[in-house]
């Protein structure tokens, strides 16, 4: 079953640019969970992952190895 993700607090990306185009919310106040939303669609579904799954989703994206371009 998913996390209740009702009382989480989301916090916009810090690479979210500030004049409304792809933003992405994260949520990392969850024990055992991290969580990823747009920002646009806030009562739509979220990405979530444990810690460990976060961080090399994280590192995956930095590296460029899920570029599709």
């Amino acid at each position: 079953m998913p996390p209740n993700l009702n009382r989480t607090t989301w916090r916009k990306s810090s690479r979210s640019a500030n004049h409304g185009g792809q933003c992405v919310e994260v949520a990392g106040n969850r024990d055992g969970i991290a969580a990823l939303r747009d920002s646009k669609n806030p009562t739509g579904p979220a990405l979530v992952f444990t810690p460990a799954t976060f961080t090399a989703f994280v590192e995956s994206v930095k590296s460029g190895r899920l570029d599709l371009s």
